[in-house]
């Protein structure tokens, strides 16, 4: 081989292994991102239960107080959700962008409707549980959506095909020529 053939597979080589290792940490960013989101997803899914206990409990100012404070956490968790979307928006794909947002937004009754038990209504706690199925749905929907995404990175670079020989770049020995 030529040293302008090996010159330029090595230059094929390193171009292949650069958009390997570029695919892989877009790959991970991605996946850290979307797994900040589910994991925040679910410490909001745990409050959410949190709220239905504090709901049973039978005496009002306790209840109340143990509620109020639960609002704060949830601002809380919902202010960091609010940030980890972002991310996700950030290193896309639009499809777990998408995702993420409904997530999020998925979450405004659920506070609507803690804003309204803390207020006394008395069907708030229903509004309340109905307002879970919806949520977790969009969880679902983003794992889903961040499965499919990660699987598709995880295939290789696909390694260009070497140009056509020119017979006249190289004379072989015994060839006639």
């Amino acid at each position: 081989m030529s040293s302008q053939g090996t010159a330029r597979a090595a230059r094929i080589q390193a171009e292949t292994t650069a958009a390997v290792q570029r695919a892989d940490q877009r790959r991970t960013a991605r996946r850290t991102a979307y797994a900040d989101v589910i994991e925040q997803a679910q410490k909001m899914g745990d409050l959410y239960w949190k709220v239905n206990d504090a709901h049973a409990d039978p005496d009002p100012e306790s209840r109340t107080a143990t509620l109020k404070d639960l609002r704060l956490r949830l601002r809380d968790a919902y202010a960091t959700l609010r940030h980890l979307v972002r991310v996700v928006e950030l290193e896309g794909p639009q499809e777990a962008a998408a995702a993420a947002d409904r997530l999020r937004r998925s979450t405004s009754d659920n506070y609507q409707a803690l804003e309204d038990m803390i207020g006394g209504e008395a069907d708030a706690i229903q509004r309340f549980n109905e307002c879970y199925a919806p949520f977790w749905e969009r969880v679902v929907a983003l794992v889903a959506i961040a499965r499919e995404v990660l699987q598709e990175g995880a295939v290789p670079a696909p390694v260009p095909a070497p140009r056509a020989r020119r017979p006249w770049a190289r004379h072989r020995p015994g060839a006639g020529g």
